[in-house]
This record gives C-alpha cells, structure tokens and sequence, in this order.
C-alpha cells in the first residue's frame, strides 16, 4: 500500500489516501472515482510533498530538525484540520438526511429519470437513485446536475 497527499482543483484542500501502486491511482483518477471529501470536487492530483529519505547505514543519525509549518496549517487556535472534517461531514450527513424524505427513489433509473426532467419530458422533482460512473460522468458531460450521495445510503428494496 501507499499513501499519497492530494489536493483538489477547486478549493485547495489538502486530503490523504492509500492505494496498492500508484497504477491504481492513476487508474482510479481517470475513472472518476476519487473526489475531495470536502467539496466533492473530482479534478484530483497528487500535492508537492518532500520525501522521506532514510540516513546511510554508515552515518550518525542527527536530532531531526523541527518541521516547518505548511502555508496551509491552521492558526493558532483554528481546530485541527481532522476535526473540520469531522464537522463538514457532519453538516453534510445532516442536509442529506433532510432531503432524502423529500425526493424520489427512482433506484437504477436515475440517469434516464434525471435526462428526462433536464430535457423537459418530466416534471422537475428532487430525485435520488443509483447510476453507473459512465452514467454519471455523461450527465455530467451534458450539463445535467447530479451529485453522488456523500454519506452511505442504503436503497428502499436493501432494507430489512
């Protein structure tokens, strides 16, 4: 496994993720499947990070030098970025399950369900519903507003 330091095109946010090579990034990038867990934008690249280079085995190791702070740690007094977060996911958890209740399951019709009300032949409605990324990424491509699902929801015909 390997971790990489990423960083969104959108807001700058700086989030870290594993993946087994880096082939697996890069395929899992082109695919669409990796977003900002703050902003959900998908425009995802690896940040600028220093690597860790180990001392030779023939050389004293030094104390090391205190880190210096990245342009984008938080003040002094700000909470730590782990716990804003937290609170975003949160706030974002709160709004979905505020919304879910007012629209439409349309469960693997999504797609056609969404293309009809942009193009008119539907009555505009809040709707949710699963679609395949391709699904996804065409609606996107013909300017159809659909936005995955952040937090984990289980479809009406999965509960017990």
């Amino acid at each position: 496994m390997i971790v990489f330091d990423l960083c969104c095109a959108a807001g700058g946010h700086r989030f870290e993720a594993w993946f087994n090579s880096s082939d697996s990034f890069a395929e899992q990038r082109a695919r669409g499947l990796i977003a900002c867990p703050v902003c959900g934008d998908a425009a995802v690249q690896k940040a600028v990070t220093a690597p860790r280079i180990g001392a030779k085995s023939n050389q004293r190791a030094g104390a090391p030098a205190a880190p210096a702070p990245a342009a984008d740690a938080p003040a002094a007094g700000d909470p730590p970025p782990a716990e804003l977060v937290r609170k975003v996911m949160a706030e974002i958890a709160a709004k979905q399950a505020e919304m879910l209740p007012r629209s439409r399951w349309v469960g693997r019709d999504f797609a056609a369900a969404a293309r009809a009300m942009h193009e008119g032949r539907a009555a505009e409605d809040l709707i949710h519903g699963q679609t395949s990324p391709d699904e996804a990424r065409a609606l996107h491509d013909d300017g159809i507003a659909a936005i995955p699902l952040l937090v984990p929801f289980v479809p009406p015909d999965a509960v017990n």
